[in-house]
């Protein structure tokens, strides 16, 4: 799961100032030219380390990317909103955490279920999914939280499954 497109969506949002502002704050790099140049080329590069085949290094790297971004974006809109940022950095942590796991074990199971290339197509899936769980949570904050609430029974629900095999569907005759 690559965590880039969020980040950008916010902070050129915040940049034109709709529907986010970090101007003010600590954490108005968020929006700054240089900050989404730098988020854009680790996507660029991600998706050129992904087309050399290097998912191993991938593995590590995007996790710890989603956690730094989604702390940093978490903490940003506390400041923005007057409020103190450290216990975003903790709940950005939480949630892109959260958002991982249930995301990326719903993806595995759904690679596992098909055939070649479109396996592939899941990256894509989950990009657009969150581009636009990122929108709308930033114009109808409340989304978020259901958006939480569908991690946790995601992880629930995938925990309770296991590894069980998909029996798929079967012909009675």
């Amino acid at each position: 799961m690559r965590p880039f497109l969020p980040p950008l969506l916010a902070g050129a949002l915040a940049g034109g100032d709709i529907g986010l502002d970090y101007e003010g704050s600590s954490f108005a790099f968020l929006e700054s030219p240089a900050f989404l140049a730098a988020v854009l080329a680790l996507a660029v590069i991600v998706y050129a380390l992904e087309r050399a085949g290097a998912s191993r290094v991938l593995e590590m790297a995007l996790p710890a990317a989603g956690l730094a971004l989604g702390a940093l974006l978490c903490a940003g809109a506390l400041a923005a909103g007057g409020s103190a940022a450290w216990p975003g950095l903790l709940l950005g942590i939480v949630c892109a955490a959260l958002g991982y796991v249930a995301v990326a074990r719903l993806l595995a199971r759904a690679r596992r279920r098909t055939e070649g290339s479109a396996a592939g197509l899941f990256a894509v899936y989950g990009d657009l999914a969150a581009l636009l769980l990122a929108a709308v949570s930033i114009f109808v904050p409340p989304v978020a939280l259901l958006a939480l609430v569908a991690f946790v029974v995601l992880v629930v629900r995938s925990r309770a499954e296991g590894d069980r095999k998909y029996e798929g569907l079967r012909i009675l005759r």
